[in-house]
């Protein structure tokens, strides 16, 4: 019977506990979310949502091409100038979403004969990046300066260090001052993934190649999302115009996709002009971080100290982070829940938003629903 190994697979899923679902959400919930990556809060803030319908009054619902045909407004370009004003870089480039922003950086980085080392603990897209790039790959421990550095010592060509700046799993942060120096004593490029750290980490949320004192080197790369600190959605990526240059004309993901909808680039550039003016949400969504960290510590829960805005709590096992979870649900909290193969230690946990825009006694309630629900 065609397709019939998915009945297999769809089984051993349920025994492990790994089945998952989607679950449609209303416009209006009366969950508390540390659930979605809003991290300041932006999604629904009036400004941004006016900066979506502006755009697309202006320009119409859709693209209507691909960047290098008709998928190019003047919205698009302003975009890209005040991004890369913003965290500091000479160019920027805007995807359709963050996962064709690292499959194009990674694929046209990493030619023929090129070395990409990768560390363990990267997103799916950064991993799927390398999987496509005609360099070879190798992968090194979780956050390892030293283990690149042996890694780059067995290759004398081009090569290419891959990392998040802060990983999605437990938000802890790369050590992103040392990759760039194990990088420069061989000549190798760094290129990092800052979907967590946009509108979090540096100056006023400019990101943490600002706060490495790294933003507009020459030999850094930076990508981000526009889908969860500026509350829209696509992706982008920073660095020097050559390139940018290069993406344009070499990166599959940005020749053969459709543009990103106007109404995206609205949202996304009303949320930057946004944080400009109110630079303290990112300062105020790492506090809200440590809070719920001290607090969840303090209450006896294995919690990873957070680098940027994202909290995880250990759970004992899928099946029981699925149930931790839903059971915070029906007590009126939605919180993430990050189970294998989403994680790469096979270590199953609940995840938390900490939102710039959470009030003290939300923090509170949240910390009292997981110890009251827990396992």
């Amino acid at each position: 019977m065609a397709f019939g190994w998915i009945d297999e697979q769809a089984e051993l899923r349920r025994r492990a506990g790994l089945v998952r679902t989607l679950r449609p959400r209303p416009a209006h919930s009366p969950l508390l979310d540390l659930a979605s990556n809003d991290y300041l809060g932006l999604a629904h803030h009036p400004a941004v949502a006016e900066g979506a319908a502006v755009a697309a009054r202006t320009w119409g619902g859709g693209s209507t091409g691909s960047r290098l045909v008709t998928g190019t407004t003047e919205l698009h370009t302003e975009l890209e100038r005040e991004l890369a004003d913003f965290c500091g870089f000479e160019a920027a480039l805007v995807f359709s979403s963050g996962y064709a922003a690292n499959l194009a950086a990674v694929t046209t980085l990493a030619p023929h004969g090129s070395l990409i080392v990768s560390d363990a603990g990267n997103h799916a897209s950064l991993i799927d990046g390398c999987r496509l790039a005609r360099g070879t790959t190798q992968v090194v421990g979780h956050t390892d300066p030293e283990g690149v550095r042996k890694a780059l010592r067995t290759h004398e060509g081009t090569a290419v260090v891959v990392s998040d700046t802060v990983f999605s799993v437990d938000g802890d942060a790369a050590p992103l001052a040392e990759l760039a120096a194990a990088c420069r004593e061989r000549g190798a490029g760094l290129l990092v993934d800052d979907a967590h750290g946009l509108g979090v980490l540096g100056d006023g949320g400019r990101g943490a190649a600002h706060a490495a004192g790294l933003a507009g080197a020459d030999d850094l790369v930076v990508t981000v999302t526009l889908s969860k600190s500026l509350g829209s959605q696509g992706g982008a990526v920073l660095g020097p115009a050559r390139v940018i240059d290069h993406l344009v004309n070499a990166a599959r993901t940005f020749i053969f996709d459709t543009g990103l909808a106007p109404a995206a680039a609205g949202a996304a550039l009303a949320a930057l002009r946004l944080l400009r003016r109110e630079p303290e949400r990112a300062a105020r969504a790492r506090a809200v971080a440590a809070e719920l960290h001290a607090r969840l510590t303090a209450a006896g829960h294995e919690a990873v100290r957070p680098d940027a805005a994202v909290v995880s709590v250990r759970a004992p096992s899928p099946e029981q982070a699925v149930q931790w979870a839903a059971d915070c649900r029906t007590a009126g909290l939605a919180v993430g829940c990050f189970r294998p193969p989403s994680v790469p230690d096979g270590i199953s946990r609940l995840r938390l938003t900490a939102r710039a825009d959470l009030s003290e006694t939300q923090i509170e309630r949240a910390v009292d629903v997981i110890g009251e629900t827990r396992p």
